[in-house]
C-alpha cells in the first residue's frame, strides 16, 4: 500500500539525489514526471511539461493552432514555440487562458504568429491586479518560500522540484521578461465558443484560483483543466491564499468525470489518456477531496482543535498508491486545518487560543517553565533524534526568546532542515529550507517584508489603484491627531487621500481642501521611491494648494521611503 504520511518518523526515506540534494525519496522520485516532454496527447494535440512550473498545450484547429496557457514569461513561451516547431509549421491563430497564472508569454506568440483572438475569463485581469497591489509583500514572499525561489540548484539544500513543475521560474528563462496581453474574448459563464473552427464548450471550475474554467473539446475527445493535479489538490496554499472551498472543487471535478474525456491535458504533470484510466483515477481524485471535507467536519463537530485535526483526519491508505493522490504538493494536515478554518475562522475552541499571548512571551513562559534556555536547548536536541515536531516546536520557542542566541537559531535552521528532507511534500520543503536559510542569514528576506514598488509593475494602474496600496502602509502611532483631506492630481486624473482616524481613507476628493499636482512620472517616482517627497517639493516636481505642512504630516505617516520627514 501507498505511503501517505506527510513527515517521516526517521531518515529511513531520505536519499540524496543526482545532484546531491537530500529530500524524500518520493519526492525525487516524483522529479521524472515533470521532466521537459512534448508529450504527443492525441493526433495533433501536444502538451509541453516541464518547461516551467505549467504545461503549455498547443491544440490543432482547422484554422490554425489554439495555445492553451501561456507561461510565466516570454522566454518560457518562446522555448515552448521552439518545442512545437520540431512537429508542426501551422500558424497558431488563438490562445485561450484556463485561469489567471499562466499568462505571461502571450506576446512572443503575437510576435510571431498570426494570433487573431485571446481568450479567457472575464476576472483575469483583476485576480492579476489584486496580486500585486495591497497583499504585494506577503504575496510575493510566499511565492519565494514556496517554491524555493532563492534555493540553489544543488547541493543538500537545492530544489529538487516544486511538486507541480520542475521549478517557478527556470534559470534558463530568466530575465523573465512579463507580455501578458489581455484576453480580447471574454466569458464569465458556462458557454459554448468557436476558436480557430473548433467547438469548445467551457465550464467555470474553481480550484486554485476562482477564474479557472475546463476546455472541453467533444470532436476531439479532449479536455484541458485546472483542477486534476500530478499531486493531491492544494486545499490550503502554504504560501498564503484565498480559501478553496472543497465543495465547489467536487462539482468541477464531477462535470470533469461526466465529459467521459478519452484524454485529460493538465495546466500541470503529465497527460491523461484512456477513458478507462481515467474514470477511476478522476474518481479517486474526487473522492480524497470530499474524504478530506467530510472528515474535517466530523471531528471538528466533535470538538477537535485545528492541531488535533491535523492528526485525526488522515488519508486512507489507498490514496497513496496513486501518484495523483500523493503529498508531493500540499499535505492533508494542513488542508484538514484549512477546511475547519474556512468554514468556521480562527478560533478552533481551544482555550489557549481565545486570548493567546504574544508569541515572544509565549517563549519566555514556557522556557521559563521548562527549566530556562540551557534546559531547552538539550531536550530540542535529543527530540530531533525522537520525535522531530516536538523538536522543531522547541526549536521555534528558542528562537522567538528575546535574547535567542546564535545557537538557538542553529538549532531551528537544524530542525528545520531535519522536517524537510523527511516529508514527501515540496511546499514542505522548500518552505522549510527557505526559512532555515534565511534564519541563518544566508539569504536575504527583508526586501519581502515591505513594498517594494516597481516602475513596470504600476504602470498600468489607474491613479485610483496606485494611491489606494497607500492606505496599508499607514503607521497608527504617527497619525496622532491627523484630519488631512487631500486631493491627488495627476495629468487629469484626480483622486482622494483623506488621512483620518488612524487609516487613510480613498475618496473621490470632491470637496477636498488641498490639491497635490504632479505628473505621472513623478507620482510613480515617489511610489517606487527613486525621490522623495522632500525632493520632489524642492524642484517643483510637486506642487500643493493648501496647507503644505499639513499635507507632509499626513503622507509622513506612512511606512515608505519617499515619505519620510
Amino acid at each position: 500500500m501507498g505511503d501517505t504520511q506527510a513527515l517521516a518518523p526517521d531518515d529511513v526515506m531520505t536519499a540524496t539525489d543526482q545532484h546531491g540534494q537530500i529530500a524524500h525519496q518520493s519526492l525525487i522520485d516524483h522529479s521524472v514526471r515533470l521532466e521537459r516532454t512534448l508529450h504527443e496527447v492525441s493526433d495533433g494535440v501536444w502538451c509541453l511539461v516541464g518547461n516551467g512550473l505549467s504545461n503549455q498545450t498547443f491544440i490543432t484547429a482547422p484554422d490554425g493552432i489554439i495555445a492553451i496557457d501561456t507561461g510565466e514569461s516570454i522566454e518560457e513561451m518562446r522555448d515552448a514555440l521552439i518545442e512545437l516547431r520540431t512537429v508542426t509549421d501551422a500558424p497558431i491563430v488563438a490562445v485561450i487562458y484556463t485561469h489567471f497564472h499562466y499568462v505571461s508569454g502571450t506576446q512572443a506568440i503575437l510576435d510571431t504568429e498570426p494570433v487573431a483572438a485571446i481568450w479567457g475569463h472575464a476576472r483575469i485581469e483583476d485576480n492579476l491586479r489584486r496580486s500585486a497591489t495591497e497583499i504585494a509583500p506577503a504575496y510575493g514572499r510566499g511565492l519565494v518560500e514556496q517554491f524555493a525561489m532563492q534555493l540553489p540548484h544543488d547541493g543538500p539544500d537545492g530544489i529538487v522540484n516544486v511538486g507541480l513543475g520542475r521549478a517557478y521560474r527556470m534559470p534558463e528563462h530568466a530575465p523573465f521578461t512579463g507580455g501578458h496581453v489581455p484576453a480580447t474574448h471574454t466569458f464569465a459563464e458556462a458557454t459554448t465558443i468557436e476558436v480557430a473552427g473548433l467547438t469548445v464548450e467551457v465550464t467555470p471550475a474553481p480550484s486554485d484560483a476562482d477564474d479557472s474554467v475546463t476546455l472541453w473539446m467533444p470532436t476531439i475527445g479532449v479536455a484541458v483543466h485546472n483542477i486534476l493535479w500530478p499531486a493531491l489538490f492544494n486545499v490550503f496554499a502554504i504560501r498564503g491564499e484565498e480559501y478553496r472551498d472543497p465543495r465547489i472543487l467536487l462539482t468541477g471535478l464531477d462535470h470533469l468525470h461526466s465529459l467521459g474525456a478519452e484524454h485529460l491535458v493538465a495546466t500541470h504533470g503529465p497527460p491523461l489518456s484512456g477513458a478507462t484510466d481515467i474514470d477511476e483515477r478522476l474518481r479517486s481524485y474526487r473522492d480524497s477531496i470530499q474524504f478530506l471535507w467530510d472528515q474535517t467536519v466530523r471531528w471538528t463537530n466533535r470538538g477537535a482543535t485545528s492541531a488535533e485535526l491535523a492528526h485525526r483526519v488522515r488519508l486512507p491508505e489507498r490514496f497513496g498508491d496513486d501518484w495523483l493522490t500523493q503529498q508531493h504538493y500540499g499535505i492533508a494536515e494542513h488542508h484538514a486545518r484549512q477546511i475547519r478554518t474556512g468554514l468556521f475562522g480562527f478560533f478552533d475552541g481551544d482555550p489557549a487560543n481565545i486570548l493567546p499571548l504574544d508569541t515572544q512571551d509565549h517563549a519566555e513562559h514556557l522556557i521559563d517553565a521548562m527549566g530556562g534556555q540551557g534546559a531547552v536547548r538539550s531536550r530540542c536536541k535529543e527530540a530531533l533524534t525522537t520525535d522531530v515536531r516536538w523538536g522543531l516546536y522547541l526549536a521555534a520557542q528558542l528562537a522567538h526568546h528575546r535574547t535567542a542566541s546564535d545557537e538557538d537559531r542553529g538549532l531551528l535552521a537544524t530542525a528545520l532542515r531535519t522536517a524537510a528532507r523527511r516529508t514527501p511534500s515540496a511546499n514542505v520543503r522548500n518552505w522549510c529550507i527557505t526559512k532555515a536559510l534565511d534564519v541563518e542569514g544566508s539569504i536575504d528576506m527583508s526586501r519581502h517584508r515591505t513594498h517594494r514598488l516597481g516602475r513596470r509593475q504600476i504602470t498600468g494602474w489607474d491613479l485610483a489603484t496606485s494611491a489606494g496600496v497607500l492606505r496599508v502602509m499607514i503607521e497608527p502611532e504617527k497619525m496622532e491627531g491627523i484630519d488631512c483631506y487631500i486631493a491627488l492630481e495627476v495629468e487629469g486624473d484626480r483622486c482622494g487621500l483623506h488621512f483620518r482616524n488612524h487609516i487613510l481613507c480613498p475618496t473621490s476628493a470632491t470637496d477636498a481642501p488641498h490639491t497635490l499636482s504632479c505628473t505621472r512620472a513623478t507620482w510613480d517616482g515617489l511610489l517606487t521611491g527613486s525621490v522623495t517627497l522632500s525632493e520632489a517639493l524642492n524642484t517643483g516636481a510637486v506642487t500643493i494648494d493648501g496647507d503644505t505642512d499639513a499635507v507632509i504630516s499626513a503622507f509622513s505617516a506612512l511606512d515608505h521611503p519617499a515619505f519620510a520627514q
